[in-house]
């Protein structure tokens, strides 16, 4: 009994105490996060941050060709959205700002799900959770991914298509449902032109004899945009050559057709993308093109290759080639669809 009541003053006193000692001046959990970089994400989103860091909105930064293209970023335009403020700070659907700070870690977590306020939107609101997520319905909607992706027309082209209505949209094709389970989030890779596969389902190769010439006909079938889209920074190009005993052989090729939009500056190029395949019934710009000539004898292959980049380059000296130099054109761009003509 006596140790029964001697544990009951201790207890007793341990409360009393707790009550009248003031707590640490910084033990304060409620005091808000402040988010300064994406490397506070990862504990808790590691699949997300995976992804994310697995990306090319995590290399807009540092990608080669953004690199080459800026003239290293001289070309102090091109920073608004390869190291932009956040979305929201700048508003939805307005251009974004470029950041000074942490330009490495390119178009971040930060870019996308921080609010003026200092906290972080999400797809729903969780606020037991440690970064206490908002839904906002926002950031779900094409406008925010405008503020960027609009700047080379390809949210434009879209909307001028009837999937502007009736989807489907930009996170349908470039962020779905992991597994096609909305329970699991979507998926955080941003697939889009560094994704051969994707490439290769939104265009079809086709060639055929008639009388002394083949006919290549090329068409856009799954883009909810122009093929390429980026205006001027990408390009598609169709090649021929005869075939032979190896079909992986190099070279021989001769330039047969380019698609691609220029530059402001490249006055005498015409624009030759193919625009999305529902485009015609809002603008009339079809999504198919037929391309004659007339080969020498023989069994003939027609192929398509993408660039990332819009120029094919001398690997000596980095002088721009024309493109009926280009005899090797997977020096530098990546083949998308091959066909062989008996």
């Amino acid at each position: 009994m006596k140790k029964l009541l001697g544990l009951l003053v201790l207890g007793c006193a341990a409360w009393f105490m707790t009550e009248l000692v003031p707590p640490e001046p910084n033990a304060t959990p409620t005091t808000p996060v402040k988010w300064t970089s994406s490397q506070q994400c990862k504990e808790c989103h590691q699949e997300v941050f995976a992804e994310w860091e697995d990306s090319w909105h995590a290399k807009s930064w540092i990608d080669e060709d953004v690199i080459a293209q800026s003239d290293n970023f001289s070309n102090k335009v091109c920073i608004d959205c390869h190291a932009p403020r956040g979305v929201f700070e700048t508003g939805v659907g307005n251009r974004v700002l470029p950041r000074s700070s942490r330009r490495a870690e390119g178009v971040d977590c930060l870019a996308c799900h921080l609010l003026p306020n200092g906290g972080v939107a999400g797809t729903i609101s969780m606020p037991s959770a440690p970064c206490k997520p908002e839904a906002i319905l926002d950031l779900s909607r094409v406008a925010f991914c405008a503020g960027c992706h609009d700047q080379h027309k390809t949210v434009t082209q879209w909307r001028e298509t009837p999937m502007a209505d009736t989807g489907p949209d930009c996170l349908d094709c470039h962020m779905p449902f992991r597994n096609g389970d909305p329970n699991r989030g979507r998926h955080h890779g941003m697939a889009g032109g560094h994704d051969l596969n994707l490439v290769q389902s939104a265009v079809t190769l086709e060639a055929e004899r008639e009388g002394d010439q083949i006919l290549v006909t090329v068409e856009n079938v799954m883009g909810a945009h122009s093929f390429p889209t980026d205006e001027r920074s990408r390009a598609a190009d169709i090649f021929w050559r005869p075939v032979t005993a190896d079909p992986d052989a190099r070279g021989g090729w001769t330039h047969l057709h380019r698609i691609r939009d220029p530059y402001r500056t490249e006055v005498d190029i015409p624009s030759t993308l193919l625009h999305a395949l529902a485009s015609q019934d809002k603008t009339g710009d079809s999504p198919r093109r037929t391309i004659g000539f007339a080969p020498p004898q023989g069994a003939i292959e027609v192929a398509l290759f993408y660039k990332l980049a819009p120029y094919y380059r001398d690997p000596s000296d980095g002088r721009v080639w024309k493109t009926e130099e280009v005899t090797d054109p997977l020096m530098d761009s990546s083949l998308v669809h091959r066909v062989v003509v008996p």
